[in-house]
């Protein structure tokens, strides 16, 4: 299985903020959809959990969040999108990182 949108176009970022979603264009999406907006903070707080494993890896966020998908069974590879060239530097770090059992699920903890 190949997962598209692992960052779930930037939520898990690590840079999609609570104020976020009111300056995005009108016609984007993510101003309306649940997991950007009613249920924006129970994600945020996933984020805070990717950060604390982040840092403890010396790594973005990004990294964390795409490395925690491919270590799920069955994951051959995921597909991460960029809107900029610079957005995928952080991101190559995931596939080496390797999370332990504690890290996996305090990611997924909710």
């Amino acid at each position: 299985m190949i997962p598209y949108q692992p960052l779930h176009s930037g939520l898990l970022s690590g840079t999609f903020t609570r104020e976020r979603p009111a300056s995005l264009d009108p016609s984007d999406w993510r101003r309306t959809h649940p997991d950007f907006t009613t249920d924006l903070d129970t994600n945020l707080r996933t984020v805070d959990r990717l950060r604390t494993v982040a840092q403890a890896h010396g790594t973005a966020v990004g990294a964390v969040a795409i490395a925690w998908v491919l270590a799920r069974r069955g994951v051959t590879g995921a597909i991460a999108g960029a809107r900029r060239p610079e957005q995928t530097a952080d991101w190559a770090r995931a596939a080496t990182l390797r999370l332990t059992e504690e890290e996996l699920e305090f990611v997924a903890a909710r």
